[in-house]
């Protein structure tokens, strides 16, 4: 049987999300960004998930309806990004954290709210692994892209720090890449700190480095922060031990 082309481009959604259920794996590259903006994957719907990415408000609290809340970087909007959404170190070789990902074959509604383990493979990190959850949307350097968001990062295209924290129009430091060393860090919202101290830590001001990927289970640790768990994901998660990482296992 023959399919025509508007059968076909209709169906090409569900087949997208199926390969990625997959899991998606490959080599890609990160770059940074912080920009306070409600994430992409924060509105209902975008993913397998019952409940969005948490948003909070101006003061930095949870918001109960925070799926159907303006983004901050629309004029009036009340919802930003949480604070708590700031990475953090496991151990010396593992952290967490959150990202804007675009996974090559793939769209949001796959991505949303996935996460992916990201080996280092290139700077001062290389070898150090980090799993990310995809709380957002990017793609400025194409496909299999990471844009790990950490606090003092840069802002990039928009900019809703200014309102909820009162930073300066192009962000802290210059608006693509950030700051430039830790002791920038101390002006910064105590809620952000520890994140921006992560960079320059655990990170160790690696710039931009390479990466291999592959899709995993997200971690407890991960979605009680964001609050958002794929609807196909805690069914794939192998038993592990203390300290070690969960699997995909389709």
């Amino acid at each position: 049987m023959r399919l025509s082309l508007t059968t076909l481009v209709a169906l090409l959604p569900f087949y997208l999300e199926a390969v990625a259920a997959q899991g998606s794996s490959g080599n890609g590259k990160t770059t940074r960004y912080w920009d306070c903006c409600k994430p992409s994957c924060g509105w209902p719907k975008k993913g397998n998930s019952q409940s969005p990415v948490k948003t909070c408000d101006k003061s930095d609290r949870p918001l109960n309806d925070g799926g159907n809340t303006k983004s901050g970087c629309d004029n009036g909007g009340n919802a930003f990004m949480c604070s708590t959404q700031s990475p953090w170190a496991v151990n010396e070789t593992t952290a967490y954290g959150w990202a804007a990902v675009n996974i090559a074959n793939s769209n949001e509604a796959a991505w949303c709210c996935a996460c992916y383990e990201l080996t280092f493979t290139s700077g001062p990190i290389q070898g150090k692994k980090m799993i990310v959850q995809a709380t957002n949307t990017g793609g400025d350097l194409g496909n299999n892209h990471f844009d790990i968001a950490i606090p003092g990062g840069g802002v990039g295209i928009f900019n809703a720090c200014t309102s909820q924290y009162g930073a300066p129009s192009n962000g802290w430091g210059e608006r693509y890449g950030g700051i430039k060393s830790k002791s920038d860090c101390a002006s910064f919202p105590s809620a952000l700190k520890a994140g921006c101290n992560w960079r320059f830590d655990w990170f160790q001001g690696a710039d931009n480095p390479s990466v291999s990927f592959k899709q995993v289970a997200c971690p407890a640790a991960i979605t009680a922060k964001s609050g958002c768990t794929r609807g196909n994901d805690a069914i794939n998660e192998t038993p592990t031990g203390p300290g070690t990482v969960p699997t995909w296992t389709p």
